[in-house]
């Protein structure tokens, strides 16, 4: 059996997920970086990304998170973030919206804190559809 860890992700509403896990994959500001028990201690930002978390009996869980912060100690890790989805949790149709209206209003000469704001809401609304493919719930990848 694999060295096991606590894992914690929170989100401004509530603790979103505790468990003891193998590893998690997510993006950091310099790349994907994977995290297992017993890693040096860190902290660094996360980036908006479909995180994997495998469990302890060995079964990858795709997830939303959006951008935030994680702290790795030796055998606990803690994510905070924006927000975090569990692939069944995120409505298709919503973020199919969101990316048109963020494209709408990239189409349109605006503010620059209107587009800076468009460019994240389109790169969140992406990445909620990546977790939704990997995890099968797509339209698309039925």
């Amino acid at each position: 059996m694999a060295a096991t860890f606590i894992l914690e992700i929170y989100t401004p509403y509530r603790l979103f997920f505790s468990e003891t896990v193998e590893m998690v994959i997510l993006t950091i500001t310099d790349g994907e970086i994977g995290i297992e028990a017993g890693r040096a201690r860190f902290t660094a930002p996360v980036k908006c990304c479909v995180a994997k978390i495998k469990d302890k009996t060995g079964v990858w869980k795709p997830l939303f998170i959006g951008d935030g912060i994680i702290e790795v100690k030796r055998h606990r890790s803690v994510i905070l973030v924006g927000s975090a989805e569990w692939p069944e949790e995120i409505d298709y149709q919503r973020v199919l919206q969101s990316k048109k209206d963020a494209e709408e209003i990239l189409k349109t000469e605006s503010f620059h804190f209107e587009i800076a704001a468009a460019k994240q809401k389109l790169k969140r609304a992406g990445t909620r559809l990546r977790a939704l493919d990997a995890a099968g719930l797509s339209p698309a990848s039925q």
